[in-house]
């Protein structure tokens, strides 16, 4: 059977790896974006309320309602095509941060990041979209001013009446409902990414050196028996070097991005459905599981005896033990591995290492199967090499550069520590819990200023009615309460709406907690 699909936009790794954790982005970025209009829309509406007194002395002269509507409409759009030229400019600088945090020093992420046209139009339709949008409220209000008011020198007979909730708090309570559904979200992504760094991967990341190691030397035809001869001569050299505890070679690393895997075939076994057989594959050598500090449970090691004409071996980890063999002992028993449309020779399992992660650090348990590199007879021109050292991993790089120039001058060499290999697979969920925590300190941050605006404002505009408590025997610490009253009920009720909003940002991200 074969999956069809259209080829416009053609296979793109990066758009299925980094998709839905965009849109995520997408939509924290427009909670922002409301917020921050929200702050506008309270900024318009006080600047409105101020005016009205000009804008009554120009009822007065004639001007008709539609006029002032278009002339406050007008200031606000401009206003935000303002903010979007700004923003552009900052757009190119936190496209290229969005870059550097989704790339590692192994995988880096090319994109084109020059402003398109699509880009610019799709700026310039919301920032005008939210000036209108915004701008409607302080603008419809001047439809409420009458124009006798203008004979009033002290604007008083304007004045807005004093009320429990209205419009500019309405937009403070949202903007701590939103506040907090950021907050929430940032929250539980920073936590699964401290759960997914501190997790313990079934080996012991600290100290270990990964070498990678390309033997061809201009040769690729090189015979096979020259490269396992190679290959062991700089694992003996490596082991060598003072200040290594342990070392070991393999065919893959632990969360690299490779991966293989086949499916096998064992007496007893009956797979489930169809993939269910499947089983992923390392080749390793002796001292692999010491040098990566993976417990072994049962059985031994790999060793001296295990060579190509000998009875081929494997050891398998507890989630493959336990779904193949039961409550069977797993030493001593058979399986075979797929080669094509048949099975290869059987191989014994002669040990059981406990359960370590293998493609990611999310994975549940997954069964895997390690066979004995010193039994393969055509390897590959490629080695990875793993070290376990006893200072800081990267120290003894000029000592291993040394030690393989003397026997393998031509080979070039990679370095990465494992510690770093593993942080680099988190890189996702470390980018989204950065830039949620920072979106997140952002809207709160202008929540705050929204509260303190609205709430400066209105305790202005009550200054007259204060003055009058005062005199009337009220004391400074009734009037305070007073205000903070006011406070406690816009923050109490922002609180609650976010409350039932966190529902939502919790299924929102729910794919990227662990």
């Amino acid at each position: 059977r074969f999956d069809v699909a259209s080829a416009g936009k053609g296979f793109s790794e990066l758009r299925t790896s980094f998709r839905k954790a965009l849109l995520v982005l997408m939509a924290v970025v427009g909670i922002v974006l409301l917020i921050a209009c929200a702050n506008v829309a309270n900024l318009l509406l006080a600047r409105a309320t101020t005016r009205q007194h000009e804008i009554a002395v120009r009822l007065a002269l004639g001007a008709r309602p539609g006029r002032l509507i278009r002339q406050l409409l007008t200031e606000s759009v401009l206003l935000a095509l303002m903010g979007a030229a700004v923003g552009v400019f900052f757009a190119t600088w936190g496209s290229h941060l969005l870059v550097r945090l989704m790339s590692t020093s192994t995988d880096a992420v090319a994109l084109d990041l020059s402003l398109d046209l699509p880009v610019l139009a799709f700026t310039a339709t919301i920032a005008t979209a939210t000036g209108v949008l915004f701008g409607l409220a302080p603008a419809w209000r001047t439809r409420r001013v009458a124009p006798h008011a203008a004979m009033n020198s002290q604007a008083r007979g304007v004045a807005e009446g004093h009320s429990r909730f209205s419009i500019g708090k309405s937009l403070v309570v949202a903007q701590i409902a939103l506040s907090l559904v950021l907050i929430a979200g940032a929250v539980l992504l920073l936590g699964s990414w401290r759960r997914l760094a501190t997790l313990d991967p079934g080996f012991k990341r600290d100290h270990v050196l990964l070498i990678t190691a390309d033997l061809r030397g201009g040769n690729a035809a090189e015979p096979a028996e020259r490269r396992i001869a190679l290959r062991s001569q700089l694992l003996d050299r490596i082991r060598a070097i003072p200040g290594i505890r342990a070392a070991s070679a393999s065919e893959l690393t632990p969360i690299s991005g490779s991966s293989w895997n086949n499916d096998i075939k064992a007496e007893g076994f009956t797979p489930a459905s169809r993939g269910d057989g499947l089983v992923w594959m390392n080749e390793v050598t002796d001292g692999y599981f010491s040098t990566m500090g993976t417990r072994l449970l049962a059985g031994r090691d790999f060793n001296t005896s295990d060579v190509p004409g000998s009875v081929k071996v494997a050891i398998v980890n507890q989630a493959m033990a336990q779904k193949v063999f039961g409550s069977r002992s797993a030493i001593g028993q058979r399986f075979q591995l797929s080669e094509g449309k048949d099975y290869g020779p059987p191989l014994e399992i002669v040990g059981v290492v406990a359960n370590a992660k293998y493609r990611s650090m999310r994975e549940t348990p997954q069964p895997i199967a390690y066979v004995a590199m010193s039994q393969d007879t055509t390897p590959d021109a490629v080695a990875n090499f793993e070290v376990r050292t006893v200072g800081p991993a990267t120290a003894i790089i000029p000592s291993v550069k040394t030690a393989v120039a003397q026997i393998a001058p031509s080979a070039s060499l990679d370095f990465a520590s494992l510690e770093s290999q593993v942080a680099e697979s988190l890189r996702l969920p470390r980018a989204l819990a950065m830039l949620a925590g920072f979106f997140g300190a952002l809207a709160l941050l202008l929540a705050t200023i929204g509260l303190y605006g609205i709430m400066s404002y209105t305790v202005a505009r009550r200054r007259n009615e204060i003055g009058v408590r005062i005199a009337l025997g009220a004391t400074q610490g009734r009037v305070v309460r007073m205000v903070m009253g006011e406070v406690g009920r816009i923050v109490g009720l922002g609180l609650a709406i976010g409350i039932l909003l966190r529902l939502g940002v919790t299924r929102l991200v729910a794919a990227f907690l662990y």
